[in-house]
């Protein structure tokens, strides 16, 4: 888990002043931040309280970053984070949190400057955000919600020091997998040997469950395993997500049991030679729509583009749920340039519901200015058990 202790105080200080000369070059007195990542980053903390209302108040010049959480993470937030203010609401009684803000707020004159405020998809609720629009008035002049997101795309050396060790993780849970996959399991059962695996290797829980699929249902691209029994001839695919401090690395790999047909072998070679051409395309400067239109070609020139269905790849976060993605996608028309220290996914995807069968191969890759690092070591082939 994160805490104010798993980076240094500089790294920590480094982070604030990028946020605040961000904030203060979009024309605004103060952000308040909703996403638990970007709070996670500026704080260091791990708790659970953006199940709630729960925000970070932060000046672009003097002032203090100020948290507004449930009581429930008081102690949390004082022995774990790096905050200037702490504030709390509910506890062992009712309140409501938007009045607790409306004190906070103005007791930092928040109605008299100008503010902007994260609006993220999971974290804050609509009637909360109404209330909040109508407290702060023309005192609210924007909703920049990436703009600590962007920042924080490029990874420092500590880190790229914890998605390493998440990588390894995940290396050590799929062989695990790779050893237990026989007719005779349930996709429940073969889940549960990977998070065994992960939990043994130190990894904490991924933002997002495992996705597992076999037979009928290999062509669902996010698929929950179910008590569905593997049998001999099926075709099936395997992602999840491990962690290390909430920095996720994640890997999917594709399966048969027995001898693919001509079929099962065809979706795997496009989706794999899709995935080297995102791969080789891949470097410090280029726009994220490239390495994605290489692979869309693939899927393109094998006849398969309507079975692509979803993004190529995307930017990887430290997660809670339920994701783990930043706020960059492998898309066409994204122009958006990729960046020496990015760690972001290759995983264009086949899946064609009609012929319940799919494809997917998941890797995470460090962008370089020359090209790209693979960085999970587990061999990316079609996995046969016989």
């Amino acid at each position: 888990m994160v805490s104010k202790r798993d980076f240094t105080a500089d790294e920590f200080a480094s982070r604030r002043a990028c946020v605040q000369s961000a904030i203060a070059a979009a024309g605004l007195d103060w952000l308040v931040a909703f996403h638990p990542v970007s709070i996670h980053w500026l704080t260091g903390s791990d708790a659970k309280s953006y199940q709630e209302f729960q925000c970070l108040l932060i000046p672009a010049g003097e002032g203090p970053f100020a948290v507004l959480t449930r009581e429930g993470e008081r102690a949390e937030f004082q022995d774990d984070a790096l905050v200037d203010r702490l504030e709390s609401w509910g506890g062992g009684h009712i309140e409501d949190p938007v009045a607790a803000f409306a004190r906070l707020a103005d007791s930092l004159g928040l109605r008299n400057a100008r503010v902007g405020i994260e609006v993220p998809a999971y974290y804050l609720h609509p009637h909360h955000y109404v209330r909040l629009k109508d407290f702060l008035g023309p005192a609210l002049v924007a909703e920049p919600t990436e703009l600590i997101g962007e920042l924080k795309l490029v990874k420092s050396p500590a880190e790229l020091g914890y998605i390493r060790e998440a990588v390894a993780s995940a290396d050590k849970a799929m062989e695990v997998f790779a050893n237990a996959l026989q007719p005779g399991q349930t996709e429940l059962a073969l889940a549960g040997e990977v998070y065994r695996a992960l939990l043994g290797a130190g990894s904490g829980l991924a933002a997002s469950p495992i996705n597992l699929v076999s037979g009928e249902r290999s062509g669902f691209s996010h698929g929950a395993p179910t008590t569905r029994v593997l049998r001999h001839g099926d075709y099936g695919s395997i992602e999840y997500g491990a962690t290390c401090r909430r920095y996720t690395s994640t890997i999917g790999r594709q399966f048969c049991l027995g001898e693919p047909t001509a079929r099962m072998r065809e979706l795997y070679d496009v989706v794999r030679a899709a995935s080297d051409a995102c791969l080789a395309a891949i470097r410090a400067g280029v726009p994220a729509e490239v390495p994605h239109e290489a692979a869309r070609r693939v899927i393109v020139d094998a006849g398969l583009e309507h079975g692509r269905v979803h993004t190529t790849g995307y930017g990887l976060a430290p997660g809670f749920p339920p994701t783990w993605g930043e706020p960059l996608h492998m898309l066409g028309g994204v122009r958006s340039p990729l960046k020496a220290g990015m760690v972001i996914t290759i995983e264009p995807p086949v899946f064609l519901a009609e012929e319940r069968l799919g494809a997917r191969i998941i890797d995470n890759v460090l962008v370089t200015n020359d090209g790209a690092e693979l960085l999970s070591r587990f061999s990316r082939d079609l996995m046969i058990a016989e």
